[in-house]
């Protein structure tokens, strides 16, 4: 029971990381490797290997992705997870070996072409790591040469047909290093890793121009760094194609892409640290609320995460069912109308401050156009700002037909604001406003 408490603690606080992240990349990317290094929560079942899991991948998000791979391996809750701390050289288990290629470092695509004798090469190398779990909460991975197959490792044609020397003592554990400098000699880990890259902030078709003109000069400044990450990045969200108007929109929102984008987006206040109680709830209610829309983090479905940054022809279309999109509805209306509550603390969106802050909120068509810009990726039909004007914001005043109905309404709200009837009136009306808008395909993209 209290593992199961720790790990709700645990995705509480990492949800809550996401929503107080200052303008970094640092969150996206920690989410972003936690997919590619998938492992889960229910599985490790141990909350110090799964913390420290996190925290490596924090570490490294914006760093060396071979000395990320390295430490991955190594990494107890990995070892746990992929049975790497069963591999021995009496019972080789190829689990960690296979993924190490196939997953994390090469793909499946056609510049991949190692074979199923390199995965059994690979498992005889990384024989010999296990868990020391001696002295808690120091639980880390280790490298036990009693355990270590010392014969010579015979590699395929794709790596050239080259052989780790088997080594004996601590010098086995000197074998990984030969075997991650074996892989990342080809050149299909820097074009794999950008792939799922560009899949990640621009979009899941990747055609031979893109391949062409933008995935292999990615991949050039990836290995011209020596596999560095951050150079990549950089060139990636500084491009031109990155900002072409026709990539807008291009990406539907992950469930957490989705919740903690409403939450910053309208600037929700969330209890202070010293009502930490209330404070962990509320952040773990969002938390829910991305797992019931299908990504539950720190659980994703298998080693190799969740479908939608990987499965063709999909991708992230398979956000979206008739199961998830109801409830990403339910949502976005709920934080519009009742909130989450936790005791006397409550989360919601406070349409009347939220609409103070733009520039003309007394002019309806003013407010639904920077309200469009600011929920919207894509430009939204002139046609559809107009339904929203008249049969929401000018629905049942007067006429109808004339803006200075709502004018007139707002400006009396900030002459009056003790009149109860209009400031009612006015407030339903941007309730109805956002929750319409936000329950549009557009506040899907992103």
């Amino acid at each position: 029971m209290n593992s199961g408490r720790r790990r709700n603690s645990f995705k509480a606080w990492w949800l809550g990381n996401m929503l107080n992240q200052q303008s970094t990349l640092r969150e996206k990317m920690v989410l972003f490797w936690h997919n590619h290094f998938a492992t889960e929560m229910k599985t490790v079942d141990n909350p110090t290997m799964i913390y420290k899991h996190h925290v490596l991948l924090r570490q490294y998000a914006l760093g060396n992705f071979k000395a990320m791979v390295r430490a991955v391996t190594v990494d107890a809750a990995m070892l746990k997870y992929l049975n790497g701390n069963a591999n021995t050289k009496k019972a080789p288990d190829e689990n960690y070996g296979r993924e190490l290629q196939e997953l994390f470092t090469l793909g499946k695509g056609p510049g991949s072409q190692y074979t199923e004798a390199d995965v059994k090469a690979a498992a005889r190398v990384l024989t010999g790591f296990r868990i020391n779990n001696r002295s808690l909460p120091d639980v880390h991975g280790e490298f036990d040469a009693g355990r270590h197959d010392e014969r010579d490792k015979q590699f395929s044609a794709f790596y050239n047909n080259q052989v780790i020397k088997g080594r004996s003592g601590k010098e086995g554990e000197a074998e990984l290093d030969d075997l991650l400098n074996l892989i990342f000699q080809q050149p299909e880990v820097a074009r794999f890793i950008c792939r799922k890259l560009y899949r990640y902030f621009v979009y899941h078709h990747i055609d031979e121009v893109t391949e062409k003109n933008i995935i292999e000069p990615l991949a050039h400044t990836f290995r011209q760094h020596n596999y560095d990450i951050k150079p990549v990045l950089e060139r990636l969200l500084s491009s031109r194609h990155f900002f072409d108007a026709g990539n807008r929109g291009g990406i539907i929102k992950s469930p957490v892409d989705l919740a903690v984008g409403l939450c910053r987006e309208y600037n929700i206040g969330f209890p202070g640290e010293e009502n930490y109680v209330e404070l962990y709830q509320l952040w773990f209610n969002i938390q829910t609320i991305a797992s019931q829309m299908q990504q539950n983090i720190g659980d994703p479905p298998n080693v190799a995460g969740w479908p939608a940054y990987y499965h063709e022809p999909l991708y992230d279309k398979s956000w979206i069912s008739s199961d998830t999109l109801p409830k990403r509805t339910a949502f976005t209306d709920r934080m519009v109308s009742n909130g989450f509550a936790r005791n006397d603390k409550k989360i919601l969106i406070d349409p009347l401050q939220y609409t103070r802050q733009l520039s003309a909120p007394g002019d309806p068509n003013k407010l639904i156009d920077e309200l469009a810009d600011l929920l919207y990726a894509v430009e939204l039909p002139v046609e559809e700002k107009q339904y929203m004007k008249t049969a929401i914001l000018l629905q049942g005043l007067q006429g109808m037909a004339s803006d200075h109905y709502w004018r007139d309404a707002w400006n009396k709200l900030q002459e009056k604001p003790d009149d109860a009837a209009n400031a009612k009136n006015v407030t339903n009306k941007l309730k109805n406003l956002l929750k319409y808008m936000m329950s549009l395909p557009q506040y899907q993209l992103m």
